[in-house]
């Protein structure tokens, strides 16, 4: 078994550096066999398919974003409203550099987002539970007021969704990305901060 996941390791690494250079479209599974020392035939036993490759390589690149962004969760004596901040510009940077790396990256996301859409629903998944991690500490600490964090997590992820693999729904530069999510994510902040009570009681007499 140890074995069968080393030699699928080494196909997903000779599938990376394939794919960066020549793209997915461009890509066979001869070409791929080839690159691994091995037959096609062969290569059919660990992966059905180009796709299952490009599948298997989001799906690794999800998680190791998740496992980054864990770190910003963990972080100590950081207050909920700058840690939630500091994760959301975090993503974006991390999934910026990422698509980044290489134009065809792009490429190969589209095509698994279009095909394989859960797998990118498990990755969104992963990102969601931090958030409503943060959110649940803003809460204890009395940063937030919110009544349902999980349901908040969804609607702050759907709110910063263009900022997350951005390179995906716009041309713009990081700076001027940057620029966007600083605003966004000061709106979202300001409306979650938890308010006095005469503040509430007043907003709602007005």
């Amino acid at each position: 078994m140890k074995r069968h996941e080393e030699i699928k390791q080494a196909i997903i690494a000779a599938a990376m550096e394939r794919l960066a250079r020549y793209g997915y479209g461009k890509t066979t599974m001869a070409e791929l066999a080839s690159d691994c020392k091995m037959s096609a035939g062969n290569l059919y036993r660990y992966f059905m398919s180009k796709l299952d490759i490009a599948e298997e390589i989001a799906r690794q690149s999800f998680i190791r974003t998740a496992e980054r962004l864990r770190e910003v969760v963990r972080r100590p004596n950081v207050p909920a409203v700058e840690r939630l901040r500091s994760f959301l510009m975090e993503q974006m940077l991390i999934t910026y550099q990422e698509l980044e790396k290489d134009q065809h990256w792009i490429e190969m996301a589209e095509i698994v987002a279009r095909e394989r859409p859960h797998v990118a629903n498990e990755g969104l998944a992963r990102v969601r539970s931090l958030i409503a991690e943060i959110l649940a500490m803003g809460n204890a600490t009395g940063e937030f007021d919110i009544d349902d964090v999980n349901f908040t997590a969804e609607m702050i992820q759907s709110a910063t969704f263009k900022f997350r693999y951005p390179q995906l729904f716009s041309g713009l530069t990081l700076d001027k990305l940057e620029r966007e999510a600083v605003g966004v994510i000061d709106l979202l902040i300001n409306g979650l901060r938890a308010r006095s009570k005469d503040l509430v009681k007043s907003a709602d007499a007005a």
